[in-house]
């Protein structure tokens, strides 16, 4: 069982070492393919699969070759890794909690009120600067190009992404016949244009389909960074017994040096 600690992070470490490239293509994956051009997502997950890489090849190199400062190096980059996970979980989870559509009668879709989203989410949605971005990505996206051709029966029977559904159409229910023009309306009955390239672009409903896209990718985030954590708490705990057998393997007690001292006898043994 000597040294079992360190084959056992090394075969792990090369894994995870293999296991980041993967994790960097998909996050250079979805920045080239994503609708919105959202940073929520791919960010985190680009960073993840760099620091992942650069602690595992640390940690590979430590416990196969016995390289204490390595191993030290990649304990301590381990452990803020752990606790930045942790806290991008619970972030994640907090954030994301709020929100989901509403069942529309006679509809199939669902539709997206921004004012049920978490406040730290319709602050950055409503930024002009970073809405632009999002807004410019949509359009490039040409998602609301396939509901050109759908007749009012489609409408009627077929289901929409969130962003289609905010974005693509007014609200169900508007009406824009003369005799209830002069009723109160949702905003966004007044916003949606008929334009291509102004739709209800800038309509909450259309920030609230961001929103909602937004929230179920970072629901599947949370999925992967919850069971990397796991992983690497593992992998932590087997890092720390596989140190202790390197910092051993440079004294002359590779198993342990004997510490045991003379035993002195209590005061009452001369009694």
């Amino acid at each position: 069982m000597y040294r079992f600690s360190n084959t056992v992070i090394g075969f792990l470490n090369l894994f995870t070492l293999l296991a980041s490239i993967p994790i960097i293509g998909a996050g250079l994956w979805m920045a080239r393919s994503s609708t919105t051009c959202e940073n929520f997502l791919q960010t985190p997950l680009l960073v993840i699969g760099f620091v992942v890489l650069v602690v595992s090849l640390a940690g590979f190199i430590g416990a196969c070759f016995h390289v204490a400062c390595a191993l030290w190096l990649y304990l301590v980059v381990m452990l803020f890794l752990i606790a930045a996970l942790m806290g991008l979980t619970i972030f994640g989870f907090g954030v994301t909690s709020k929100g989901g559509g509403v069942e529309v009668p006679g509809r199939v879709y669902k539709e997206y009120h921004l004012q049920d989203y978490s406040p730290w989410l319709r602050k950055r949605i409503q930024d002009p600067r970073y809405w632009n971005t999002i807004r410019g990505c949509i359009l490039g996206s040409k998602t609301c190009e396939k509901l050109a051709s759908w007749t009012p029966l489609d409408y009627m029977q077929r289901d929409m992404s969130p962003i289609q559904s905010g974005c693509c159409k007014p609200p169900t229910a508007c009406t824009y016949n003369v005799a209830t023009m002069m009723m109160t309306q949702d905003p966004d009955c007044y916003r949606w244009n008929n334009a291509p390239n102004l739709l209800c672009y800038e309509c909450d409903s259309c920030k609230a389909g961001v929103l909602e896209d937004i929230r179920g990718n970072w629901h599947k985030l949370s999925v992967l960074t919850v069971t990397m954590l796991v992983l690497l708490i593992g992998i932590y705990s087997i890092g720390c017994c596989a140190f202790r057998n390197t910092r051993r393997a440079e004294t002359d007690y590779p198993y342990g040096e004997n510490r045991m001292t003379k035993v002195r006898p209590r005061w009452d043994y001369h009694w």
